[in-house]
């Protein structure tokens, strides 16, 4: 049963509409505009959102929208095949309506549609009576892959070249090969004798003679010699064992060029990357590329006049570009996804006489992916902070994320980032876990607040260290923290938890207490920019850990990313795409270094432009 169908403009004009029941749909509906149309993520065309199943088709000719609605518990066989029955009774019959510039009318759908909705429904009972069939290995999409894989391979033979066949012997390396004029043959078996022959010319080789002559010289590791011309008085210049901008009180020379660099908003990240070409070619065969040839009409290869995009015209291209962003480090489940979603958005569009396909795609699929890394909300911590300063209570930020990636080194950058602001900070040392972790931010707040000592605020101390050791709970902790940054009118609190892998149920329960316990106003995921198709997995668990581990039934997930390690990667900054996509949730911080001052925001045009170059 049908509870909700709506055909509904791009721009938002519901043309016809038709509800069963008296139940309010306008949240579902707006919620799959919101989360998957705007974002870009139409590749599948199922939303689930509460208690219904949602699922659409657009119409790209017209701009149009036709979604369906009906309970999650219920299975409906025929849904797929009334999506396009009714999309194109509805276009045929109103199609000279749709052509012109105004859509407010009435449409008189309701027999046709009535008369659709039987008819699929009579095609379910009968497709039901059938009884399913096991299909066969050679009938199955995997096998006419692989053959197909494989003799691609080898497309560049001459057609008319003789296949060839091996003869089995006794003796593997006495197989006989022979010619024969079938023009099709076993490619396994022609891998088999191309070992065979490669195996017995191995076999044929003789080894080098060794000369008589040459001596046998043992390798031995020579000691290392110190450079120091025999004076033992040198000897305390190799020490490092102490830091040396350490005196004999224990006080730090801080490095005064880092100071003033970081005031204001964080600098755009700027990704150095090749103006790449805008032409595409649509045909990517195996081949090398002919020549191009010259004349007036070399220019219209590749363009489509006035016709409509299918999803076979699409295809090599987008099969290209999706290899492209594999490579480019995005993972291959998000590459998909993303192919897909453009080829619904650009299927039925028709193009201009001058307008090339590939161009076409490619434009579509930058502009998906600028959506993507655009915020869906404002992300302002400085403005954050403020707000809840004159509410008297601190800004609680917490970060989480697995095993070394750089948690809290970037803790400390944005540390380092808040006091420029005159933000005073207390770090909730809460890895209770990792030998010298509190170690570690106990040296960074010295060094920060060497860099910016009291007497420059007033008299008043910028970063503060909350430490109960090792072995404690972590919640507890962070509660504690909070409670004496509120005492001490502090006006941030950042909160470093310990690293885990995301399969770690224990430590994942852990996490989710701290954040449900506490409430933080953001909850950072710290990543790193190498990995591909591992931050999917990531942050899909630790999302759900969050959400299943939690007790209220409006659980605090992540918030925002801080991606670490992007100057490590050049332009493979596909991992950026994965995490984004998965979540939708913004970066809010990029690590790009090793100082305090190497800290960006993410620049969406920037990464998509290098990504795709």
């Amino acid at each position: 049963m049908l509870d909700l169908f709506s055909i509904f403009s791009k721009g938002g004009i519901v043309l016809w509409c038709f509800q069963s029941t008296s139940e309010i749909f306008s949240p579902s509906v707006n919620a799959l505009i919101r989360s998957v149309i705007l974002q870009e993520r139409s590749g599948n065309n199922t939303f689930n959102h509460n208690a219904l199943t949602l699922q659409y088709k657009l119409d790209n000719e017209f701009e149009l929208v036709f979604v369906v609605a009906y309970q999650r518990i219920l299975q409906l066989s025929y849904v797929d095949k009334f999506l396009n029955d009714v999309h194109l009774e509805f276009r045929d019959k109103y199609k000279n309506e749709l052509q012109g510039a105004r859509h407010i009318m009435d449409f008189d759908f309701k027999m046709s549609f009535d008369n659709v909705l039987r008819n699929c429904e009579k095609w379910a009972k009968s497709q039901a009576k059938i009884p399913k069939q096991m299909r066969s290995f050679e009938d199955s999409q995997k096998s006419k892959k692989t053959v197909a894989s494989m003799i691609e391979r080898r497309g560049g033979e001459e057609k008319g070249k003789k296949s060839v066949k091996i003869v089995e012997n006794k003796s593997l390396t006495n197989g006989k090969v022979e010619e024969s004029p079938e023009p099709e043959d076993d490619v396994i078996a022609l891998n088999r004798a191309k070992l065979a022959q490669k195996l017995a010319s191995k076999g044929k080789k003789e080894l080098p003679k060794k000369s008589p002559k040459s001596p046998k010289v043992e390798r031995v590791k020579q000691p290392r010699v110190w450079e120091l011309g025999g004076n033992t008085r040198d000897l305390p210049s190799l020490d490092f064992s102490t830091d040396k901008a350490e005196d004999a009180n224990n006080e730090i020379t801080p490095d005064t060029q880092l100071i003033g660099q970081m005031t204001g908003a964080i600098r755009d990240l700027e990704v150095e990357s090749e103006e790449s070409s805008d032409e595409e070619e649509e045909q990517h065969s195996a081949a090398p590329a002919p020549k191009k040839s010259g004349g007036m009409f070399s220019i219209f290869k590749g363009l489509v006049g006035s016709k409509a995009l299918t999803e076979e015209t699409m295809r090599p291209v987008l099969d290209k570009l999706q290899d492209h962003l594999i490579g480019k480090n995005v993972a291959a489940d998000i590459a998909t996804k993303l192919c897909d979603s453009v080829a619904t958005k650009l299927e039925g569009k028709v193009l201009g006489t001058f307008d090339s396909v590939a161009k076409t795609v490619k434009a579509t699929l930058t502009e998906s992916l600028v959506q993507i890394l655009s915020p869906k909300r404002r992300v302002d911590i400085l403005r954050d902070c403020l707000h809840a300063k004159q509410e008297g209570r601190p800004y609680v930020m917490a970060f989480c994320g697995v095993n070394g990636v750089g948690k809290s080194t970037n803790l400390a950058k944005i540390c380092f980032w808040l006091i420029e602001n005159d933000m005073s900070v207390l770090i909730a040392a809460c890895d209770t876990f990792r030998a010298g972790a509190v170690e570690q931010l106990r040296t960074h707040a010295r060094h920060l607040n060497a860099l910016h000592p009291p007497d420059k605020h007033r008299g008043r101390s910028m970063v503060h260290l909350y430490e109960k050791g090792y072995g404690k709970d972590a919640a507890g902790i962070a509660m504690e923290a909070i409670r004496f940054a509120s005492d001490s009118k502090i006006d941030v609190v950042l909160i470093d938890t310990a690293g885990r892998m995301q399969d770690n149920e224990p430590l994942m329960r852990a996490l989710a207490k701290l954040i449900k316990v506490n409430d933080p106003d953001l909850v950072l995921f710290v990543g790193e920019a190498l990995v591909g198709n591992e931050a999917v997995d990531q942050l899909l668990k630790f999302n759900q850990a969050l959400a299943d581990h939690s007790s209220s039934n409006n659980p605090h997930v992540i918030d925002g990313i801080v991606l670490t390690k992007f100057d490590t990667i050049d332009d493979k900054v596909g991992a950026a795409i994965s995490m984004t996509y998965i979540t939708g949730q913004p970066i809010v911080f990029v690590g790009t270094g090793q100082t305090y001052t190497d800290l960006k925001a993410l620049n969406a045009n920037a990464v998509v432009h290098a990504l795709m170059k």
